[in-house]
């Protein structure tokens, strides 16, 4: 939906069937790429973290983490985790890093979270007794409470103080008839998917302090409207906040 070369004929199958019913999801799609980079733009420029954790990083898309942080400061490092092979080979050819910074590609899966921090390549790249950006876009909305809540404070846990949870998930809460096309796509496919009030998205946050302006929808995080137009929120069908471990 985001448009671009490195994807695959089942996705742009996919895509072209929610396309078809419903005209906004290319919107929403770019809506929920464009408040990861505000988020990372903002944890490096006003936050001064300099080291990522990116799970579930998906097929790459220009721009990508490791560049709009490394854009701020070019020694920052980064690791991208995903469980799928074929993801990584093509992040491993197409995402490089600087030479100042690093960039490490991790196949692992977001369920196993004491095997992916041990990870060789993890630990070479990110120190981790300094502030991690743990950033999970895009990602607790295929799993439910019970699975990522856990999973998301046993990170959460093994990072510093000073650490940060950058986080979107899935909701119907802005529009519920796209929604339920979406899930009901999704679950055709065999997908499991959750989506969440803004409340039950909350919960992720818990023992953090939130940034400001807590958890709202995406198209309401730091808007940039300089960047493009700000879709209405009929158009978007996530959450995201940003939140510091203490």
């Amino acid at each position: 939906m985001l448009g671009g070369k490195t994807n695959f004929a089942a996705d742009r199958a996919a895509a072209d069937k929610i396309i078809a019913e419903w005209p906004g999801s290319r919107a929403s799609a770019s809506a929920a790429r464009a408040v990861m980079h505000r988020m990372v733009r903002r944890l490096a420029a006003v936050h001064g973290i300099r080291q990522f954790l990116d799970i579930g990083t998906g097929i790459p898309t220009t721009p990508n983490l490791h560049e709009v942080a490394q854009g701020i400061d070019s020694a920052s490092r980064i690791v991208y985790v995903d469980n799928d092979p074929i993801v990584l080979a093509h992040a491993r050819t197409l995402l490089a890093g600087t030479s100042q910074g690093r960039t490490a590609y991790v196949e692992g899966d977001f369920r196993e979270p004491a095997k992916l921090l041990a990870d060789p390549a993890l630990r070479q790249t990110l120190d981790l007794d300094r502030p991690v950006a743990l950033t999970l876009i895009n990602l607790v909305h295929f799993l439910s409470d019970e699975t990522a809540l856990p999973l998301v404070a046993e990170l959460l846990g093994a990072l510093p103080p000073g650490s940060y949870l950058a986080l979107s998930a899935g909701t119907a809460d802005s529009a519920p008839a796209w929604a339920a096309i979406a899930s009901r796509r999704y679950s055709e496919a065999g997908i499991e998917n959750h989506l969440r009030t803004r409340a039950q998205v909350e919960r992720f946050f818990a023992g953090l302090e939130l940034d400001e302006p807590g958890v709202v929808l995406i198209n309401r995080w730091h808007p940039d409207p300089a960047a493009g137009p700000v879709p209405p929120d009929g158009e978007v069908m996530a959450y995201a906040g940003l939140g510091r471990k203490p």
